[in-house]
Parts: structure tokens; C-alpha cells; sequence
């Protein structure tokens, strides 16, 4: 399974980068490929580097104002000319996504997919990473939205929300009939 996993090019502390190594090494062990921004830092290289390791492929998409950090030894890179390009291209070429821990840039890319997905564009899985609670936040506010009529169709259908890699990957897999 292609899976594409939006998350941060920051170095960050030991309690997302552990659990973003093992997700990693989950996903290369499974057979499965990468599908990630391509850059060769902070939490994308944790998780490349975990993925890679463990016998999995990947599949990089840069854009051209980061290519100059984009990884060198990945097994498919594409250079997309913005980032509007970069989320489409990121999203054709995955069976499903993953949203780890990030900044302004994972919380549109999420948004965007989400929003795909409300309106019927895709109909790929999709999972938020809860690492440390990282999105409790966002889950509270998603249950308001579906509370007070904001979204079309049921929250649990839109995203699931998981708390470990394992589950993230267990859920994958059962959507895909692999399981």
C-alpha cells in the first residue's frame, strides 16, 4: 500500500520522534511505501530513514523552492512547481493518508484532504496521529463541527483518529482488505 504520512520537517523531541521511528519501521516492515514530502529533515527524515530501514520504498514529492533539501536516495522524487501541486500529486500517488505531528503546513494539508474527502474527491482512509495528544484539540473541535451540523456526514467517517502507530497501520490495513 501506497501511504502518504503528512507530518513536519522540524527537529522535535523524543516523544514524536520515537513514536514516528516505530510507525516508520511498521510501515517498511508491512511492505508498504512512503509517500512524504521528500525533504531529508527533522521528523520527514526520522520517519524516511525508519521506513527505508526496514525494507520499505519511497515515494518523494518536493517542491521546487525545497528541493534543495529533498532526499537524494529515495526511489521516486518529484519536483512539483507549488505547493498546491505538491498536495495533489502527494494524494494521486498514495492509497492513503496519515497526518503526524506538524505545523501550519501538515494542519492545510490535512484540512485540504479532509475537505476532498467531505465533497467526494477521494475515498482513501484517512488517520490523524494522535502522538501525545498532539490533536486532542482538533479532535474537541471536529466533534463541535459535527455536533452543531457543520459537516455533511459522520466525523467517523471522514477521519480516525489514532493513538499509536500500531492502531494507525491496523486501521489502514483493515480498510484495504489487507487484514
Amino acid at each position: 500500500m501506497n501511504i502518504c504520512v503528512f507530518l513536519s520537517a522540524a527537529d522535535l523531541p523524543d516523544r514524536y520522534t520515537v513514536p514516528a521511528r516505530e510507525f516508520a519501521e511498521l510501515l517498511g516492515r508491512g511492505g508498504h511505501t512512503l509517500v512524504w514530502g521528500g525533504s531529508e529533515s527533522g521528523l520527514m527524515k526520522v520517519v524516511a530513514d525508519g521506513v527505508q530501514e526496514a525494507g520499505g520504498k519511497l515515494v518523494g514529492v518536493s517542491v521546487d523552492f525545497l528541493a534543495a533539501k529533498a532526499r537524494t536516495n529515495a526511489d521516486e522524487m518529484v519536483v512539483a512547481r507549488d505547493l498546491a501541486e505538491r498536495k495533489a500529486l502527494l494524494l494521486a500517488k498514495s492509497d492513503a493518508i496519515v497526518i503526524m505531528v506538524g505545523g501550519t503546513g501538515t494542519l492545510d494539508e490535512a484540512t485540504e484532504i479532509l475537505e476532498l474527502k467531505k465533497h467526494g474527491k477521494h475515498t482513501k482512509p484517512v488517520v490523524l496521529l494522535n502522538t501525545a495528544g498532539f490533536y486532542d484539540g482538533l479532535r474537541e473541535q471536529f466533534q463541535r463541527m459535527e455536533d452543531e451540523g457543520f459537516l455533511p456526514l459522520p466525523l467517523t467517517e471522514l477521519v480516525f483518529f489514532a493513538e499509536d502507530g500500531v492502531g494507525a497501520l491496523a486501521y489502514l490495513e483493515e480498510s484495504a482488505g489487507l487484514r
